[in-house]
C-alpha cells in the first residue's frame, strides 16, 4: 500500500512539478535536463529491478528499459554537444531526482513478488505522468526542432513502455 501511494505521490509532483514550468515555459536546456533526468530515473530503476526481481518477464522488462532509456539519453547527450546546449537544472529535475531515490529506497525493502508488483506498478504510473509531461509540456515548449523531433520520437517508445507495463501488471498478482 504504501508503495502504491508513494507512486501515486510522485506522479502527482511530476505533473504538478511539470505543470509548475508550463506556466513559466521551460526553455529548452530546462527541458532537455527534465528529459534526460526522467530518463536516468527509469535507468537506475531498471537496474534494481534488474537484481531484485524473481520474475523473468519482470527481469526483461527491466533490460527492456535500461536498455531503451539508455539509448534515447546517449540521443540526448549527442544532441546538446551538437548544439552546444548546457543542460540546465531546475526544479522539476531535481524534485524527479529525490522522489526517484525515495521510491527506490522503498522498492530495496521489498522482494519476490511483491518486488517484481510494486516496481512494475511504479512503471505504468511513471510513464503515464512522464508521457503526459512530454505530451502536454515538453514537447510543445521546446523551440529547437531537433530536440523536440527527439522529445516525440522518445514519448512513441515511452508510449509502447507503458503498454508493456500495463499488460505486465494485469499478470502480476
Amino acid at each position: 500500500m504504501s508503495i502504491r501511494l508513494g507512486t501515486a505521490v510522485a506522479v502527482a509532483c511530476l505533473i504538478s512539478g511539470v505543470a509548475a514550468a508550463q506556466t513559466a515555459k521551460p526553455t529548452d536546456p530546462q527541458i532537455a535536463h527534465i528529459a534526460y533526468t526522467a530518463g536516468q530515473i527509469d535507468i537506475d530503476a531498471a537496474k534494481q529491478a534488474t537484481s531484485k526481481a524473481t520474475n523473468k518477464d519482470v527481469k526483461a522488462f527491466a533490460q527492456d528499459m535500461e536498455r531503451d532509456h539508455t539509448a534515447v539519453n546517449q540521443q540526448a547527450l549527442a544532441l546538446v554537444k551538437k548544439l552546444n546546449v548546457t543542460p540546465e537544472d531546475n526544479d522539476t529535475s531535481k524534485s524527479l531526482s529525490k522522489q526517484a531515490t525515495d521510491e527506490r529506497a522503498k522498492l530495496a525493502k521489498l522482494s519476490g513478488a511483491a518486488f517484481d508488483k510494486a516496481y512494475v506498478d511504479n512503471e505504468v504510473a511513471y510513464h503515464k505522468a512522464v508521457d503526459a509531461a512530454l505530451e502536454n509540456t515538453l514537447i510543445p515548449s521546446a523551440t529547437n526542432p531537433e530536440l523536440k523531433s527527439l522529445l516525440q520520437t522518445g514519448l512513441k517508445i515511452f508510449k509502447g513502455h507503458l503498454e508493456h507495463a500495463e499488460h505486465l501488471a494485469a499478470t502480476l498478482k
